[in-house]
């Protein structure tokens, strides 16, 4: 007879979690009670994860998880656990290896099986409620493996083990310990030149990104074609960068009427996204797009970067000053319901100014996207104005009102759900973008903004240390032990933030929370970090996240913290550490620089080393300030000495004097100072291309 068990998801706070609270599923969150009834009753663990704003997860809620037959066979059969991937993104990166492996591939919702101590035997993805797609159904996966446990449980156990083997294993599979990174400067360089020719060769030359659809927009690695731009002055590198980034501009990615861009695309022209909006997206680009306006000084990027903040602001912040989670890719259970068009609704809402606008961002009567429109630019504006023969101000001013019309209109239809649970990483990515959108645009808005989203997650996300982190917060709870990128991102938003406001507590705080990152998260060997703390008991094996995901590496951003902050602080370990990780990583960094394209970033700079600046005596800060708003200068750490009461061992022997000096240091080892910026750009150029 089977146990009585009762859903137990409402009194969490995941809005994901909560979307299941009410399904006749017996579900529980992950933690000791389910784990624990999985043991005594010998019971297989039905482990389904997904997030609240994906779109097939919405879909197997309603075809298997409601219906209540259904509901039946996996209540007796198996103790079934409901996972927010990104409140417990430790247990999601254990399980998606595994199916992974499986399968040959991932994403969600991700269902996996699990003996009653919670090794993965069996598992995939979305499974419909009758055969279809070439995939069984959702009941005969259940009654398989409910069968497999009852009949050949031995067989299902050795699976098991091998398969948790595999997972432990996993995160080593690009490690080199003891290999030494390239010594000469022409050994170096030409490791740049084959990295550049492996990124190329999956570069779409016509549609900018990177291989085939599904397209994602792969911020770091358009990064590291500027990089390698900047240091070589190589033409192709930025014209693929820029191609990248104008066609997701361009794109139905890009959201033309509301701000803010989507997950990603499912076509390689970047028209039709899956139309989910993650917090972490829209950081990574805007802080892309500070970076492609410095190098470019085309006004278009700014205003591009100026939309996604809006986005933000109207769509994502909190009123005390983190930013939440996400958007729904459905409205009324129909995906993209919110953002498509019809042409006739366009033309009853724009009137006169409907043909112009339909014609620019191709809405027509047929639909571009299952018979609706998606808006995108099939050019730029300022190329239709000349095909046009039109002012160009006056069209945008044109667009500028009918944009403004069209979202009055889409703000009366029923919005996509919010994930409104702020997570500490993802705001860290944010504070780190706006504090660079503050910078290089000179405004003093996103540096308010920056500097509130970072109080907020000092004052609601602290566990009982000072520099511990929860995860995630929400009305008022923060919940989950902090995880890696939560630190390696936060320490990095902490020195971004010293960077606009040289503000020393910034970096004093950025030193605490890498210090506690060392003592809780390093692997036994002392040289890449573990996800998970040393406090984290609830999963089966700690991993090592090393290449970049949709987020990046957190063991990359540690590296480059511990590169910054080793020099800051005169830590010679940390940054013997950092080059030893880039060491470790040298050949796989080489072979797939697409999937390491923040450690390829790292190791770019190595080539010419860190320019260590430090700006001393009157006006520093000004002049500092001034400094970083004009030039784009991929590898660099800047400090300013304008009082002598500092701790900053860097800073040392540099005197405070009714002068300006602005020194250059390359490994500590400090140039004659010079007296202004434009010697200092003198100097930098002369010593850091190749």
């Amino acid at each position: 007879m089977a146990h009585a068990y009762t859903n137990k998801l409402a009194l969490e706070t995941s809005p994901y979690l909560l979307q299941h609270a009410h399904n006749p599923v017996n579900w529980y969150p992950w933690g000791e009670e389910a784990l624990q009834q999985a043991k005594t009753d010998n019971k297989v663990i039905l482990v389904s994860i997904g997030y609240s704003a994906c779109h097939w997860c919405h879909v197997m809620e309603r075809e298997s998880f409601e219906d209540v037959q259904t509901a039946e066979i996996m209540n007796e059969h198996f103790i079934n656990i409901k996972i927010d991937r990104e409140e417990r993104p430790d247990i999601d990166n254990i399980y998606m290896d595994a199916v992974q492996y499986l399968t040959g591939s991932g994403g969600w919702p991700l269902n996996v099986f699990l003996t009653p101590d919670a090794q993965p035997f069996y598992g995939g993805t979305y499974y419909p409620p009758t055969n279809a797609y070439n995939r069984p159904s959702w009941k005969e996966v259940l009654a398989g493996v409910a069968q497999a446990w009852q009949q050949q449980k031995e067989a299902v156990l050795s699976r098991a083990g091998q398969l948790t083997q595999h997972v432990e294993s996993a995160g080593n599979f690009a490690v080199t310990i003891n290999t030494t990174v390239s010594v000469t400067a022409e050994e170096l360089i030409a490791q740049q030149k084959e990295i550049l020719h492996t990124v190329m060769r999956t570069a779409d030359t016509q549609w900018g990104g990177f291989g085939k659809a599904p397209k994602f927009p792969q911020t770091a690695t358009i990064r590291y074609l500027l990089q390698y731009h900047y240091y070589t002055a190589d033409i192709q590198a930025l014209q693929q960068a820029l191609l990248s980034v104008n066609k997701m501009l361009q794109g139905g990615i890009y959201d033309h009427i509301g701000g803010g861009l989507a997950r990603y695309s499912t076509d390689n022209e970047w028209l039709a996204p899956h139309f989910e909006k993650m917090l972490y997206d829209n950081a990574l680009l805007l802080q892309l797009l500070a970076d492609v306006y410095q190098v470019t000084r085309d006004e278009h990027y700014k205003q591009a970067a100026e939309s996604i903040i809006n986005f933000l602001k109207n769509e994502l912040a909190h009123p005390s000053g983190g930013f939440y989670a996400a958007l729904d890719a459905d409205s009324e259970g129909i995906e993209g319901k919110y953002y498509v068009w019809q042409k006739q609704a366009v033309e009853e809402i724009l009137g006169t100014d409907a043909g112009l606008f339909c014609q620019l961002f191709d809405i027509t009567d047929s639909g571009n996207w299952e018979g609706e429109n998606i808006p995108r630019l099939l050019v730029p504006l300022k190329e239709f104005a000349l095909q046009q023969q039109l002012n160009e101000p006056d069209l945008h001013n044109t667009i500028n009102k009918c944009i403004a019309k069209l979202l009055q209109a889409r703000q009366q239809r029923v919005r996509p759900g919010l994930d409104d649970k702020i997570i500490v990483s993802w705001n860290a990515l944010t504070i780190t973008a706006l504090a660079k959108a503050a910078r290089v645009f000179k405004n003093d808005e996103y540096a308010a903004l920056a500097k509130l989203n970072y109080q907020f997650i000092c004052k609601h996300c602290k566990a009982e240390n000072e520099y511990a982190l929860q995860h995630t917060w929400k009305n008022g709870q923060a919940k989950h032990p902090g995880f890696l990128d939560d630190y390696a991102f936060l320490t990095e938003a902490a020195i971004a933030l010293y960077e606009l406001t040289f503000e020393e507590q910034f970096l004093q705080q950025s030193l605490g929370y890498c210090r506690y990152a060392i003592d809780n998260f390093s692997d036994a060997t002392g040289l890449f970090f573990y996800y998970t703390s040393s406090q984290q008991q609830d999963v089966i094996v700690r991993k090592k996240e090393i290449y970049d995901g949709a987020t990046p590496s957190a063991n990359a951003i540690m590296a480059a913290n511990l590169q910054k902050l080793g020099i800051l602080f005169d830590i010679p370990d940390w940054q013997q550490r950092a080059t030893a990780m880039l060491a470790a990583l040298n050949q796989a960094i080489t072979k797939y620089p697409v999937s390491f394209s923040n450690w390829a970033c790292l190791l770019l700079q190595q080539v010419r080393s860190v320019n260590e600046i430090a700006f001393a005596g009157t006006k520093a800060a000004a002049s500092a300030d001034t400094f970083l708003s004009n030039h784009y200068i991929p590898g660099k750490i800047v400090a300013v000495l304008n009082t002598i009461n500092h701790q900053i061992p860097f800073l040392n022997d540099k005197p405070v004097n009714n002068v300006l000096s602005i020194y250059l240091c390359k490994k500590q080892a400090c140039a004659a100072p010079v007296k202004n910026e434009q010697q200092l750009i003198s100097l930098i150029n002369t010593i850091d291309k190749f």
